[in-house]
């Protein structure tokens, strides 16, 4: 039975994600879920620990931001995108979730190339450390597609592990980004997300495991919002691995997420990056 609410979920999460702009009412959810309207909120209350209408205003409003970021859309058009009646509420319940009208978060959230410092001509530092980091067993749900996207995968395995009880048995929040976004088409990059688990923890379909060697590691600390992530990447490949004197190894860079965004305002995301070493 459990096995079962997990697919009707996971249908529940793709209708949503792929109808932001759509009929997401109660009724029609139940309808995808195939369960009665009381049972449905009941269920996915209890999985997901929120409300379907709070689930909703989230998806929502972190695609909002997504698209603020990352396209020129008017404000307008992506409150339509994102299913609001007019341009008043969207910005009324934005601001209530990130402390910022949306003019306000694209202007100041958006990423910009690293600072100069005074005359000296030297990059702005990042905090990169050389880590023994641990060996990790992983559960995760793959991604293909834009990194930007990788919510909906997130999403899922978060679903996918509370349907089965499996919150004792997790650790960290990471993601793993297989692919150079700067070199191929952003709908071919392949990633995955998910969490670290325990050795008695199952891992079974939707959840692939995902074993990641620990040793020697660069751990670069990025604090702000996902979309500054991208310059953080470029200063420690660019910048960072060659002064250091430092070799990546054959293996694919992780962030782990140290704070859950749900209720963290951008400005305070912390994220590791780790890059594997020689």
């Amino acid at each position: 039975m459990a096995n079962d609410y997990e697919k009707r979920l996971l249908r529940v999460l793709d209708y949503v994600y792929d109808n932001l702009d759509g009929d997401l009412s109660l009724d029609t959810l139940a309808d995808v879920a195939a369960l009665s309207r009381f049972h449905f909120h009941r269920v996915f209350t209890a999985v997901t620990g929120e409300p379907v209408a709070h689930f909703i205003r989230r998806v929502r409003l972190h695609r909002a931001g997504l698209e603020l970021l990352s396209s020129d859309a008017t404000v307008a058009e992506v409150a339509a995108k994102m299913g609001y009646d007019n341009a008043r509420s969207f910005s009324r319940g934005f601001r209530d979730a990130f402390g910022r009208t949306p003019s306000e978060f694209r202007a100041h959230a958006q990423p910009v190339a690293p600072l100069r410092l005074g005359t000296s001509g030297e990059t702005q530092m990042y905090d990169v450390k050389i880590d023994d980091q641990p060996a990790r067993r992983l559960g995760v749900i793959d991604h293909r597609g834009p990194y930007i996207q990788i919510g909906e995968a997130f999403e899922k395995a978060g679903s996918t592990v509370m349907a089965r009880g499996l919150g004792p048995h997790l650790g960290a929040m990471l993601g793993i980004y297989f692919d150079d976004p700067e070199n191929g088409a952003a709908e071919d990059l392949r990633s995955a997300a998910g969490f670290e688990m325990d050795e008695a923890a199952e891992i079974a379909p939707p959840l692939r495991e995902v074993r990641l060697e620990g040793g020697k590691h660069a751990i670069l600390t990025h604090t702000g919002p996902y979309t500054g992530l991208a310059q953080a990447y470029k200063y420690l490949f660019g910048e960072w691995l060659a002064t250091a004197g430092e070799m990546p190894r054959e293996a694919p860079p992780f962030e782990l997420y140290v704070n859950p965004p749900m209720d963290t305002a951008p400005d305070d995301l912390v994220t590791l990056i780790g890059v594997p070493l020689l």
